[in-house]
């Protein structure tokens, strides 16, 4: 049985119906942020889906020391901060080591763990010790089974609010792969797991100081990740992919976007 992990009003797991956390990559500014939530917000308000926003305020593991990181965490949390207060909207983030964890448990009401540093013990537990639900995003490099001694050490400070996200699995030099069997697997520790469709695509540093992306594989595989039986799509949303700062070649654009989410509603009424 999937536990059911509360985010304010939005029930994530059990036979509630699927969550999109979607926003582009990485905060530009203020008014970039706003736009963009609010046309989500929008396009799930009439669809009839649970939206929470995500965004970085620091792209702290990219490939060249010349890549956009975004704004910073003092800056991008009050971003973050108005966002969630002007729209409503719940927020996700990710963080980055220890010391960011105490300012970005007062805006983030879901605070994620990258692929990158989900197994730094010490890291993950001062994350879980805040209470807040806590999204971990399973490295590249794991099997979906190794993804239980993650869950292990955030439950041993008695914070059960835990998502897994799925975001692919390396498969030879500069490319991912998405096993949809690990969705099921993951699922049976007993807590939601959601389906990374952007990241899942990504190519990472394909481009030398970037990284690459086929972004017309997104549909079919969160159709597929629904089909399964996931709890939620991961989606990297921005009104110009191609002229994003950060992780462009992977991201969707607003009219994709509608069209996947009408699609894979209909696919999620079928599963439950």
């Amino acid at each position: 049985m999937v536990r059911v992990v509360r985010v304010n009003n939005i029930k994530i797991g059990g036979r509630n119906p699927f969550v999109l956390i979607a926003g582009p990559c990485v905060i530009e500014n203020e008014r970039h942020a706003l736009e963009h939530a609010l046309t989500i917000k929008n396009i799930c308000k009439r669809l009839d889906i649970p939206f929470i926003f995500k965004s970085s305020y620091d792209k702290a593991n990219r490939s060249s020391l010349k890549s956009y990181r975004g704004p910073g965490i003092d800056e991008g949390l009050e971003i973050l901060k108005k966002v969630k207060k002007d729209l409503g909207v719940s927020i996700l983030s990710d963080v980055h080591c220890r010391t960011e964890v105490r300012k970005a448990k007062k805006v983030l009401d879901i605070i994620q763990i990258p692929a990158f540093l989900c197994r730094q013990t010490d890291f993950v537990i001062e994350v879980a010790k805040t209470g807040k639900v806590v999204n971990i995003k399973k490295g590249q490099f794991l099997a979906p089974w190794d993804i239980v001694n993650i869950i292990e050490k955030v439950r041993s400070t008695g914070n059960d609010n835990i998502i897994i996200t799925e975001r692919g699995t390396s498969f030879g030099y500069n490319n991912l792969v998405s096993d949809m069997r690990s969705l099921e697997i993951m699922r049976e520790y007993g807590f939601p797991v959601i389906y990374d469709a952007t990241h899942s695509v990504q190519l990472p540093g394909k481009i030398g100081i970037a990284s690459g992306g086929e972004r017309r594989f997104v549909p079919g595989l969160s159709r597929a990740a629904i089909a399964m039986g996931c709890d939620g799509l991961f989606l990297e949303v921005h009104k110009d992919p191609d002229r994003a700062p950060c992780d462009g070649p992977n991201m969707i654009d607003f009219g994709t976007l509608e069209k996947l989410l009408r699609q894979v509603k209909k696919i999620n009424r079928i599963v439950l």
